[in-house]
């Protein structure tokens, strides 16, 4: 079998791998995020994606590389990581009471024959209303600093969730059943 390398640091994308039991090595990858800010959110976790397995393929004779890129979409702007503590406070503000996507790009190649896959997930995700002393408590825990849209939605967030239409996975930052269907694709099944 083909080895299977996760373009990522990210903790939660680990653990949803192991979580399939799949055996992966990990290969974190550094790339320019600069994108043409007329494509769309779909267009941008896709290219990004792509340019985190395109790093770690090119660098590797064999294996599946994947690799994932996630964005919280609020009215049609994108929030990334919050910077300070000011600005994790402004993120969860805008999102409570409303109702925003997530969108995560993912892009499985074959190492050693440049094949790929590369698609994206969409998620609505809906936070109930929040005083602003909620707020404050929760960017205190420190977990907002590290995540698209200043949330862990696995997290202590998760009480903060009133709805969600569509993948949960995706909102933590890997859509496992398009994963799947793309390892399928290069003849690795999960179950």
């Amino acid at each position: 079998m083909r080895p299977i390398i996760l373009a990522s640091a990210s903790p939660r994308r680990q653990e949803l791998l192991k979580n399939l039991g799949l055996e992966f090595k990990i290969e974190a990858s550094e790339v320019d995020e600069t994108l043409d800010e007329t494509m769309s959110a779909a267009q941008q976790v896709e290219e990004l994606a792509e340019r985190k397995a395109s790093v770690v393929a090119a660098q590797n004779t064999r294996g599946l590389v994947i690799g994932a890129d996630t964005l919280v979409v609020l009215g049609g702007k994108p929030l990334g990581k919050p910077a300070d503590r000011e600005e994790a406070i402004q993120m969860l503000g805008s999102l409570q009471g409303r109702s925003h996507e997530v969108f995560t790009g993912l892009a499985v190649i074959d190492a050693a024959t440049g094949r790929s896959i590369v698609t994206h997930q969409a998620t609505a995700v809906r936070f109930k209303p929040l005083s602003l002393e909620q707020i404050q408590r929760y960017v205190a825990t420190g977990e907002p600093y590290d995540k698209a849209g200043a949330y862990a939605v696995q997290g202590k967030a998760s009480v903060f969730i009133d709805s969600i239409r569509g993948c949960y996975f995706n909102v933590v930052g890997l859509p496992v059943a398009k994963l799947a269907d793309a390892l399928r694709t290069f003849g690795v099944e999960i179950v």
